[in-house]
């Protein structure tokens, strides 16, 4: 069939002059209406011509056909034997992935004779019928490893339905619609190697700071404080050292580091030990010394790299310090000491926001806060903090709240009832979205991630956004607020409004009901001041008793109802011990229970006061998602195990929210996450 199809293309091809007689004759009898005698003598030429043709073609068509035909058998022997002797290994593969044919190189390679009929998947397992398939479809290349040589694996798709052209491979193949799939390898061991070489060659920017480098050195004496600088100085040359680091000081508690890629992962399996090591330095000083350290890579630009550790760094002392934080491009891991924050006792930070705050609210017409979805006591008293300080200034602040938990509801209606406060202190989200505009300031308290906050549309609709937290920074974080101040060592973000207030003005203007509340936000953070509390917690705390907080107003405030009492000590009584460390709760709530997210908090709570349990986990079914509350009191880090599910938090206080899973599936996932974060030493029994 194919010879035929080639024949008839040779014979149009020679029969082409042939041809053009019909055009010469139809010129002749349109020359004849002018002239006749002209039409005539070239008449007489085209006969001629065609004559001449027509004798040529069948004398010498045999020798054009021999000519073509032994030249196409000469090029295609040419081109198989190229083959054949290819330098690179060849093989071609049926649509089945069986071998039919292989070149010199390839039989080589692989030490099987060329009548080696078998699947290709014997030899190189990386190449299944499933990439076979896909190269049908699409050429695409496959990284390979064969007798320790790395391999790139080049597929290639041929069609046996139109002609090979420059003749064909004599290749016996059974008949087949899908062709025929060819593999070139092209061995890049030593490209791989050079690559890596380069790579382990290349710098690793590293920025480490001492976290609490004023306090602990302004409580030693001075006769040990140079001591105290000195072995500081030699534990973290002595570290880097090992890796034939370049380490300076930049400043008094800020250091530079630099070293080769290849030492990087010695740093990440030891988990980066000096963050612990440093803790162990005394010389006259009561507290310990921390450390945070931000590694930047990911880039061949030594000025990207500078920028990620700076990146990095901020990173790791927005999350409370004493931690590393490795900047890999767009990938960020953590490491560094368990269940550790610092707590910093200056509130000059406080001070510089709380300034900064008032400027960027003045400059604006309206302030819309808004906290996390079904907010609760910490998030409502932070905004209403917030509600003061606008109100100082004069500018209107609304409060977004979509849904009012039972338990948040008296809090709330202690201001909606009151005439002095305005109808729209709360709104919805989409009253939000209707007073939104360019002068509109954003607010956003007890949380950092965009998928948490009430109203994520406000984010997306103005770019004048301020956040509050004092939750560990994840992943997931607001992008480029023009404000952020995020504290992980503050017990609350009430707290953290709290001392803003302070410096707001000279004399703030909080009534005793706005002091209730963001006392109930500590309060509630605190677990009635048994967690997470730090010297900044009680002077907030007694800044609002001087504004007319009155704790047992508070305590009526935050009472339950008995329906909540009793799915609070069910879950409690259900609770199931793992590992003889963690207690693990389920919650799937009935109609009657109005706040079931609150009512699992508190009985993670509740759980930390059984013998023995180191943390606690309640998984909550509410709004199709399942919501975890954890907790623990000093020995597990919470935070790490919940980021690991998505969440976040605290060290102590964490959670997270999973969708489009069931209560079963949430509580395994969480058991294999604890399981192998124990295996790794993430965390510790």
């Amino acid at each position: 069939m194919e010879e035929s199809k080639y024949n008839k293309r040779l014979k149009r091809y020679l029969r082409f002059p042939l041809y053009m007689l019909i055009i010469f004759l139809i010129g002749c009898i349109v020359v004849s209406f002018v002239d006749t005698k002209i039409a005539g003598i070239m008449t007489s030429f085209v006969f001629l011509y065609g004559i001449i043709c027509y004798i040529y073609y069948r004398a010498n068509l045999k020798s054009f056909k021999n000519t073509i035909v032994d030249y196409a058998v000469h090029y295609g022997t040419v081109q198989k034997e190229l083959i054949k002797n290819f330098r690179l290994p060849y093989v071609l593969l049926d649509s089945t992935g069986k071998i039919i044919w292989m070149n010199e190189e390839f039989t080589d390679l692989v030490d099987k004779s060329k009548t080696y009929n078998k699947s290709i998947t014997g030899i190189f397992s990386e190449i299944t019928r499933e990439g076979i398939d896909h190269a049908k479809d699409d050429n695409f290349d496959l990284h390979i490893e064969y007798n320790d040589r790395k391999y790139l694996a080049c597929l290639q798709r041929l069609d046996m339905r139109e002609p090979l052209s420059g003749g064909n491979i004599p290749v016996e193949m059974e008949e087949s619609q899908d062709g025929m799939v060819a593999i070139i390898l092209f061995d890049e061991t030593d490209i791989q190697a050079t690559k890596a070489k380069i790579n382990d060659q290349s710098m690793v920017m590293a920025l480490l700071y001492v976290d609490n480098y004023d306090e602990v050195f302004d409580q030693v004496e001075n006769a040990k404080r140079s001591m105290l600088l000195a072995l500081l100085d030699r534990k973290i040359n002595k570290y880097f050292g090992e890796a034939n680091a370049i380490v300076r000081r930049l400043e008094k508690d800020k250091y530079l580091i630099v070293f080769q890629h290849k030492y990087l992962q010695q740093f990440e399996e030891d988990k980066f030990s000096l963050v612990e090591d440093i803790t162990t330095l005394k010389m006259g000083n009561d507290k310990e010394i921390t450390i945070s350290i931000g590694v930047g890579l990911g880039s061949d630009n030594y000025t990207q790299k500078a920028q990620y550790a700076h990146v990095a760094i901020d990173l790791a002392l927005a999350r409370g310090g004493c931690q590393v934080v490795v900047k890999n491009g767009q990938n960020v891991s953590y490491y560094g000491t368990h269940g550790k924050e610092v707590e910093r006792t200056t509130r000059v930070k406080a001070r510089v926001k709380a300034q900064a705050l008032r400027e960027l609210m003045e400059t604006r017409e309206r302030i819309i806060v808004m906290g996390h979805n079904l907010s609760d006591a910490d998030c409502l008293g932070a905004s209403v903090g917030v509600y003061c300080a606008g109100r100082e200034i004069g500018k209107p602040v609304n409060i977004v709240i979509d849904t009012i938990t039972s338990s948040m509801r008296p809090v709330v209606e202690s201001f909606t009832e009151r005439e002095e406060y305005p109808d729209d202190m709360f709104i919805t989200s989409e009253q939000a979205l209707n007073l939104c505009n360019d002068n509109t300031l954003i607010m956003v308290v007890d949380t950092n991630r965009p998928s948490y906050v009430e109203c994520p549309g406000l984010l997306a609709k103005n770019k004048n956004i301020v956040v509050i937290d004092h939750h560990r920074q994840v992943e997931e974080t607001i992008e480029n607020p023009i404000l952020s101040y995020i504290e992980p060592y503050a017990s609350s973000a009430s707290e953290m409004i709290a001392e803003v207030l302070q410096y707001f003005a000279d004399k703030i203007n909080i009534n005793p009901t706005e002091a209730d509340c963001i006392y109930a936000g500590i309060l509630i953070d605190t677990n009635n001041f048994m967690t997470k509390t730090g010297v900044r917690t009680f002077e907030a705390a007694a800044f609002l008793r001087r504004n007319g907080a009155e704790v047992t107003r508070v305590r009526k405030m935050l009472r339950e109802n008995m329906e909540t009492y009793k799915a609070r000590a069910e879950i409690v009584r259900n609770a199931r011990v793992y590992r003889d460390a963690f207690a693990i709760a389920e919650c799937e709530p009935d109609g009657n229970l109005e706040s079931p997210t609150v009512v699992g908090a508190q009985a993670a709570n509740e759980l930390l006061n059984i013998v023995g349990i180191k943390a606690s986990f309640v998984l909550t079914k509410f709004m199709d998602k399942i919501f975890i509350s954890s907790r623990s009191i000093d020995e597990i880090d919470v935070q790490r195990i919940m980021a690991r599910l998505g969440g976040g938090g605290h060290v102590n206080i964490a959670g997270a929210q999973i969708q489009n899973r069931t209560l079963e599936e949430v509580r395994e996932d969480l058991e294999v996450t604890i399981d192998k974060m124990l295996e790794e030493g993430e965390i510790r029994l």
